[in-house]
């Protein structure tokens, strides 16, 4: 049976994705909890009593490389949750459907995202 013909993956080509799909998501777990590590630390660390524009400079960057910090850690929330739906997905049988046309999407770009 023709890729254009199949409505849906196998059991097995659901398992390899499965498969794939849970190395991303303990990769992501593992560097979402470095991030959040990281930034508790930082939140922790406050700067010593310096002199005027010092300060100021210190306090100006330690609050960019907070919101960096915040925003790669939103993103790699936002990445964890994607992977848990895909999971889900995969449980009930519609993963690597196209939801707007209703066909599969090609193994390559699954395994690419």
């Amino acid at each position: 049976m023709a890729q254009e013909d199949k409505t849906r993956y196998s059991d097995k080509e659901l398992q390899e994705f499965e498969d794939l799909i849970n190395e991303k998501l303990e990769k992501a777990r593992s560097e979402f909890r470095i991030l959040k590590e990281t930034l508790n630390k930082s939140n922790d660390e406050g700067t010593d009593a310096t002199a005027g524009n010092t300060k100021v400079l210190e306090d100006c960057a330690d609050t960019a490389e907070k919101e960096n910090l915040s925003q790669l850690a939103a993103r790699q929330q936002k990445f964890i949750n994607n992977l848990e739906n895909a999971l889900i997905r995969i449980k009930n049988g519609t993963y690597g459907i196209c939801s707007v046309t209703g066909k599969l999407i090609s193994k390559d770009r699954l395994r690419a995202v």
